[in-house]
């Protein structure tokens, strides 16, 4: 990813979820962060939320079951004021259910999620 990756927040999530789906989420995180780093202060708690899910997959992935633990639970917790009124079309709630879910119980994979209301969900898209 460029380090001065420069995507509007319907683009970005476009694209983490493109990478999240191709099983990268360490690149996900990327893009997201660049948004994060970017974004109007009312929604960089959003957006950084959105980075740490990403990572916290990354985590998961790699084995690291309590780093996962601890930022998927970060996360979800950090995207709690933005679940009454979501913006960008983020499935906020979507989002903090599956976080809560694979930080308790990580097995319950595949690590799939949705992050906007207007992507396909993973779990049904191959299907």
């Amino acid at each position: 990813m460029p380090e001065d990756l420069d995507l509007p927040p319907k683009e970005a999530l476009a694209e983490a979820q493109r990478l999240l789906d191709a099983d990268r989420p360490f690149h996900a995180h990327e893009v997201l962060e660049a948004v994060w780093k970017a974004s109007p202060e009312p929604e960089r708690e959003l957006w950084r939320a959105l980075a740490q899910v990403a990572v916290g997959i990354t985590h998961m992935r790699r084995g690291n079951a309590r780093g996962a633990k601890a930022l998927l639970s970060r996360a979800a917790e950090r995207l709690v004021p933005y679940e009454a009124a979501p913006p960008h079309d983020i499935d906020v709630q979507g989002i903090i259910e599956r976080s809560r879910e694979l930080a308790d119980r990580p097995e319950n994979g595949p690590v799939s999620i949705r992050l906007s209301a207007a992507s396909p969900d993973p779990d049904t898209a191959a299907q």
